[in-house]
């Protein structure tokens, strides 16, 4: 057996962000062979190369442990299947969301008005009929210029991230920052924290709130000046025109002081033709935001608005294929989910190579040399 003389820190980066997290295994008796800074290091790379469950990661280890071997210890070998579910169904998932939080912190350049859009995603595979638990919803925040997902929170469902929301702001740092959220967050309390949080806000505004509609529609069905931007949006077999109106003037906007630095609201319109069908589609929105009246910031933020579906939510299920994976014991679904972000993390961050992000997982799978590229060693 050849031991590594490299310590975590040294080998990886990111474990070290890992080591204040509580082990649930009982260390009184003396019988934990396999480390959980070395179980995390595995996990990691075997995502990153390809696995998607823990029977592909004990074969990757097996089939890799001389390469694992270079940068940490295993000297115990590799961990069985069933210890890795064990070990990661029962780790305090919480905490595990916030050391991955404090290495995305490490990691992240957020610039001045960085767009951090909040939505969230069920994890469609992490239920349990017999057991009588639903999937588990999971609130991210995503940096749309670092395509970064900075933090989460678990919430048993969607309209628990009413109350998800500010826990996942009092979590990562937004100042500066423009956070978009779609109407589930348009809350009065969540407005007041973004702006405690030295940041801006636009939020979605649905018919859910029956008043606060009314008053944004009243808004674009006067004489009220307006600033426009106008923009298009070519690709995936669409066109999209989206035009976009700002009215800041809101001393008719009967609800405005109950909003927290409230400045303008918006109407984004929009065109889109599907090219296959020679379909046209049109549909219209409303927003309230803090910021002042810039047409083209506004539409633009709104529209990266969907990076956190297209490059968080996409890619999860459809590379790292997060919603046909059935994790369901304990916290063995919310645990993975940090696993796999920390992997796509590590994989976007990887740019001596211009390929896909499913190309990269194969050259990583088949190429140990990049693989130590994507992991920093």
């Amino acid at each position: 057996m050849t031991k590594s003389s490299k310590t975590p820190q040294q080998c990886a980066l990111f474990t070290k962000f890992f080591l204040p997290l509580k082990d649930p295994r009982r260390t009184s008796k003396g019988n934990i062979q396999h480390s959980l800074t070395d179980m995390i290091f595995l996990v990691i790379s075997a995502v990153i190369s390809g696995a998607v469950d823990w029977t592909h990661i004990e074969i990757f280890g097996k089939n890799q442990i001389n390469w694992l071997r270079k940068f940490a210890p295993f000297e115990n070998g590799i961990p069985s299947h069933d210890v890795l579910g064990k070990v990661f169904s029962s780790i305090d998932s919480s905490q595990f969301a916030e050391c991955f939080i404090s290495w995305v912190s490490s990691i992240a350049k957020i610039s001045k008005e960085e767009i951090i859009a909040i939505d969230g995603k069920r994890i469609r595979g992490s239920y349990d009929n017999s057991n009588n638990k639903a999937a588990i919803h999971m609130v991210s925040a995503f940096a749309v210029g670092n395509k970064l997902c900075l933090g989460q929170v678990e919430t048993a469902d969607k309209s628990n991230e009413i109350v998800a929301i500010p826990k996942l702001l009092d979590l990562i740092t937004t100042k500066g920052c423009i956070v978009t959220i779609d109407a589930m967050g348009c809350q009065k309390d969540i407005a007041e924290k973004i702006i405690e949080k030295e940041s801006d806000y636009i939020l979605a505004v649905k018919e859910n709130q029956k008043e606060l509609f009314a008053q944004v529609e009243k808004m674009f069905s006067g004489n009220y000046p307006k600033v426009v931007d106008e923009s298009d949006d070519v690709g995936h077999g669409r066109v999209e025109k989206r035009k976009c109106h700002v009215v800041s003037d809101l001393k008719f906007f009967d609800v405005k002081d109950e909003w927290k630095n409230l400045r303008t609201v918006i109407k984004i319109e929009s065109e889109r033709y599907i090219k296959n069908t020679g379909k046209t589609s049109t549909e219209t929105r409303y927003y309230i935001s803090s910021l002042r009246p810039d047409a083209k910031k506004i539409n633009t933020a709104i529209r990266s608005h969907w990076s956190i579906e297209n490059n968080l939510h996409w890619t999860l299920d459809v590379i790292f294929g997060e919603d046909a994976s059935r994790k369901r014991n304990n916290n063995s679904a919310a645990n993975f989910n940090i696993l796999t972000k920390i992997a796509m993390a590590l994989i976007a961050r990887e740019n001596s190579i211009k390929m896909s992000m499913r190309a990269k997982r194969y050259q990583a799978t088949i190429n140990p040399e990049f693989r130590e590229k994507i992991l920093n060693l």
